[in-house]
């Protein structure tokens, strides 16, 4: 029997995956050129056609996706034994991909890892910068970090910060102008800074809770965002009132330049977790990244 060309049935898992010749390309480190021949010669060699192209859009034909399904996993399997051989090496190597958001990566990640990236030179870390709920497993991830109540059950979650606590907050300048809200009810009358959640695609509703009484406020306002960055920027320039975790303001309110209200409203909750597929093997420079993570370390 004559051997199966694995590049090629590895171009399509990526193609499929990636959904875009170009995006496929660039992983792959070839030409878009050599991609489609690639595919082209194992759909003529098998004589069926395994992707449905248009000038706007590339998804797999029915073929294609049992394909997909039958060998996907295969690679990544093979993926994953390749990197815990590294094991043999004097030292860890390979990459370690997480997907997080921008501020949890550079309050926590990256300061936590930077001893460890000195010590291992051979160990790479690609962050994904995402703030919806990436699938890990499909988007073939290694980990994931979330704060800890929205972390599905079947994985395995580890601590990497402190509890923490929502900060409503404005700048000196709104306050004298507008007045201080007493109570999480008085929001609804100033001008609120709202977060679009990209998972949902709904506005974050502001929640609140003491002594066992719980109250969630729908606030209005002139801006949105999707991001927490420009939300901290718009709130120092006096745009209006944010929620965030305290952390997010913690140099502005140290200087000044905010000031924090309802602070007995807001609770501490459990903050980032680094999670990651309970079945899956790690690697070496995954257990040592994780490791490096955690809480305690």
């Amino acid at each position: 029997m004559a051997r199966r060309n694995l590049n090629d049935l590895l171009s399509f898992v990526t193609v499929a995956r990636e959904g875009s010749f170009t995006r496929a390309a660039g992983v792959l480190g070839v030409t878009q050129s050599a991609l489609s021949q690639a595919i082209s010669g194992l759909e003529a060699r098998l004589q069926i056609r395994l992707l449905t192209r248009t000038t706007r859009s590339l998804s797999t034909t029915v073929a294609g996706e049992r394909l997909l399904q039958a060998i996907g996993n295969r690679f990544d399997e093979i993926e994953a034994e390749l990197d815990v051989l590294t094991e043999l090496r004097d030292k860890p190597a390979g990459t370690v991909r997480i997907t997080c958001g921008d501020h949890v990566l550079r309050t926590t990640l990256l300061p936590k890892l930077t001893a460890l990236l000195h010590e291992y030179p051979d160990i790479n870390v690609e962050f994904d910068v995402n703030y919806g709920f990436r699938d890990i497993v499909a988007d073939r991830f290694d980990a994931g970090v979330r704060m800890g109540d929205t972390i599905d059950k079947d994985m395995i979650a580890v601590p990497i910060g402190p509890l923490l606590r929502m900060a409503v907050v404005a700048s000196p300048a709104y306050f004298a102008a507008r007045g201080i809200p007493k109570k999480p009810r008085d929001l609804m009358d100033h001008n609120c800074i709202n977060q679009r959640m990209q998972t949902s695609g709904g506005l974050y509703v502001w929640d609140f809770e003491r002594r066992g009484k719980q109250v969630n406020v729908r606030v209005d306002g002139q801006l949105v965002f999707n991001t927490s960055p420009p939300i901290v920027e718009a709130t120092v320039a006096g745009l209006g009132i944010a929620y965030l975790p305290e952390e997010e303001f913690e140099p502005h309110l140290q200087e000044g330049g905010l000031i924090r209200v309802l602070e007995d409203w807001c609770l501490p909750f459990s903050g980032y977790y680094l999670y990651y597929p309970s079945r899956r093997q790690p690697s070496p420079a995954f257990t040592l990244v994780a490791n490096a993570l955690r809480k305690d370390v």
